[in-house]
């Protein structure tokens, strides 16, 4: 399995590069795990997060054996255990990539959340993408954990 991370923007923050550096290195030992990054559009405003939602779906590739995630406070939120039991079943029925979609400040337009298989939630306070993409890694680490049985899961 691949599990890929598609986010708006760069992260500028040292400390979020390291931790997200860091589990993405602790993922890797699991399955392929990358991240990519998508321009942000210019101004605000609903076109604007159209435009950078398009650029997200245009790098979450082709959708055969693939599965998108977007990540909105409007999301299912889950426990650890959960998101183990997701990585799990797509284990169980050969997905081959799973791709978490992460919106920029605005948030991912009502057009992008359509196309996605799932949306997930990470609470329903607004973090900022850099944060976000950390506790997003950090979850996906611990669903990898959970499923090995080893002792990170408390």
């Amino acid at each position: 399995m691949r599990v890929e991370i598609v986010a708006v923007d760069r992260i500028r923050a040292p400390w979020a590069k390291e931790a997200l550096r860091e589990y993405l290195e602790r993922i890797s030992r699991y399955c392929q795990v990358v991240r990519h990054e998508v321009r942000p559009a210019r101004g605000n405003g609903p076109r604007a997060v159209d435009e950078e939602g398009a650029r997200l779906l245009a790098a979450a590739g082709s959708r055969l054996g693939t599965r998108v995630v977007a990540l909105t406070p409007a999301g299912e939120p889950l426990s650890s255990e959960s998101w183990a039991g997701m990585f799990s079943a797509w284990q169980r029925d050969g997905v081959g990539r799973g791709v978490f979609l992460v919106g920029g400040a605005g948030g991912l337009s009502p057009a992008t959340l359509a196309q996605v298989d799932r949306k997930l939630s990470l609470g329903p306070q607004t973090l900022s993408h850099e944060l976000a993409q950390v506790v997003l890694a950090e979850q996906i680490y611990r669903a990898f954990t959970i499923l090995r049985g080893e002792p990170y899961h408390k």
